[in-house]
């Protein structure tokens, strides 16, 4: 999945730094292995905390790191991103990227039917409808 420039120089570097080789993991445990979930929340709330505004550190704004995906694939859809290529990235079928992430597209309606007018495809209104 395409990430940020400067997170992904980050990721790189930790990767050097690390010596992380294929199928090792990014960040471990005290003794190496999977970190517990509860070191994964504390950490996320903490970072959450330290740069949100208090009103949106509140709300359910990026609450969960999960909810971070389905903020990234809704603005990619809402960009225009071709829904085969949002699936592609996010590891999903187009069919469940489309039932899962249809009803968060907005915006686009106004900016399609310019095109569609622009090539002359929308058929005139008879008068009064």
């Amino acid at each position: 999945m395409p990430g940020h420039s400067a997170l992904t120089r980050t990721l790189r570097q930790h990767i050097a730094d690390e010596q992380l080789k294929p199928g090792d993991l990014l960040f471990q445990g005290e003794t190496g292995g999977i970190l517990a979930g509860s070191v994964i929340r504390r950490a996320w709330r903490s970072a959450r905390k330290a740069v949100l505004l208090p009103h949106v550190f509140e709300s359910p704004t990026g609450r969960r790191v999960y909810d971070n995906r389905h903020t990234r694939l809704t603005k990619w859809l809402n960009d225009g991103i071709p829904p085969a290529q949002v699936a592609e990235w996010a590891g999903n079928s187009v069919p469940v990227l489309l039932a899962t992430y249809a009803r968060c597209v907005e915006g686009q309606p106004p900016d399609l039917k310019r095109r569609l007018e622009a090539a002359g495809d929308l058929p005139e209104l008879p008068d009064g409808g």
